[in-house]
């Protein structure tokens, strides 16, 4: 899966929906059931045309990764920075706009998502924030989205 996109089937549905909406084929039910912000710049539009059919074009919809403990996008996942006794919960997965079925969502392109790509449980990894900052985090669980181990408390 190096080369795709993992996406949640409900933000695969909000991207397919809002794709139609940009390109003037969505229905009156799509239109009316998504308040999509209007793209008026030409430009713009377009930009926002291609991100969405980048991301769709080899997108994997909700398929689960395997049950292993190691990072990889589709997995929900706990981790702890640095010296920090609160531990975070995220899934990795696309970020576009909107988070996942009540979720946070971090993105496997983002400093901190490259940084846990392939970690195993209980690994620690460095990453560069955007300040500049090294920051430190550990893996203290992943499982595949879905599953019930994956609700957040």
């Amino acid at each position: 899966m190096t080369n795709r996109t993992w996406l949640t089937p409900g933000t695969h549905e909000r991207l397919t929906a809002e794709l139609a909406v940009l390109t003037g084929t969505a229905d009156a039910e799509t239109r009316e059931a998504h308040a999509f912000p209007v793209i008026e710049d030409k430009d713009a539009r377009e930009a926002r045309v291609n991100r969405i059919q980048e991301i769709l074009k080899d997108a994997v919809i909700g398929e689960a990764p395997p049950d292993d403990g190691v990072a990889e996008p589709g997995m929900v996942v706990t981790v702890r920075y640095g010296a920090d006794p609160d531990p975070e919960t995220f899934l990795l997965g696309v970020r576009d706009r909107a988070d996942a079925d009540e979720i946070p969502v971090c993105s496997p392109e983002s400093p901190l998502g490259q940084a846990l790509i392939g970690a195993a449980q209980g690994e620690e990894r460095t990453y560069k924030a955007p300040s500049g900052r090294i920051l430190t985090v550990r893996l203290v669980r992943a499982v595949p989205y879905g599953s019930e181990a994956a609700e957040v408390p």
